[in-house]
């Protein structure tokens, strides 16, 4: 954990909007490794939100072949409920549990989830980057605040998604011709370089290899009714 990060999960819904406009400052925008990237976690969450039960996955990849080096699994009780800006409180407590698993920290996260594109500009990427202290990326499958034009057909077209006069993130086409996926800033991280790693790791799909691995190993969990 970071410095001088620690709080309480369950709390009510003005106390996390008070905790995320406290800590969105501390957000690293720019760049910084600490060294080269070799180890990419995906993180995912599944639920049903009619459930209290959570299950969790990060699946750490090689960064160059793809190569899956290790999985971890959580299955919890929510102890925050499905409110829309805040499902980090709600989905990060059995991540972080997962996380203890791992026999090492990874180098990047890839988070099925939104970072600065976020209303308070700390979506779920931000907040795990922040509390791990790790670079994040944030790769969402929909758009939850900004407006955008369309971007080009091509994988690799791109364009920025706004909300007034900032940029939150971008819009990037990882597939000819395929919906593109919602990509912003998670923590020691720079936007550009944010957009690069989910085009380099979407190698044959619309999201990057590590999220697809994580995704399918949530999905995994569920139809086993999960693990402790």
């Amino acid at each position: 954990m970071a410095p001088g990060l620690d709080h309480a999960w369950d709390l009510s819904v003005a106390d996390a909007r008070a905790v995320q406009e406290k800590l969105r400052d501390r957000v690293v925008r720019e760049d910084r490794f600490g060294g080269p990237v070799r180890r990419v976690a995906g993180v995912d969450v599944s639920y049903d939100r009619r459930s209290p039960v959570l299950f969790a996955a990060v699946v750490v990849s090689d960064a160059e072949t793809g190569e899956t080096l290790e999985t971890a699994g959580h299955r919890s009780l929510a102890t925050f409920p499905y409110v829309p800006g805040y499902l980090s409180f709600r989905e990060i407590p059995p991540v972080l549990a997962c996380f203890e698993q791992l026999s090492r920290a990874p180098d990047l996260l890839v988070c099925d989830g939104h970072g600065l594109a976020h209303p308070r500009r700390f979506g779920l990427a931000c907040h795990l980057g922040l509390w791990l202290d790790l670079p994040s990326i944030g790769c969402a499958k929909s758009r939850l605040v900004g407006e955008h034009r369309a971007p080009g057909m091509r994988r690799g077209a791109h364009v920025r998604l706004m909300e007034a006069e900032e940029t939150i993130g971008e819009v990037v086409r990882t597939r000819n011709g395929v919906n593109p996926v919602y990509v912003s800033i998670g923590h020691r991280v720079s936007q550009a370089t944010a957009r690069r790693w989910v085009l380099r790791l979407a190698r044959r799909h619309r999201l990057p290899e590590p999220s697809r691995a994580a995704h399918a190993e949530v999905n995994r969990l569920r139809r086993a009714g999960g693990v402790e």
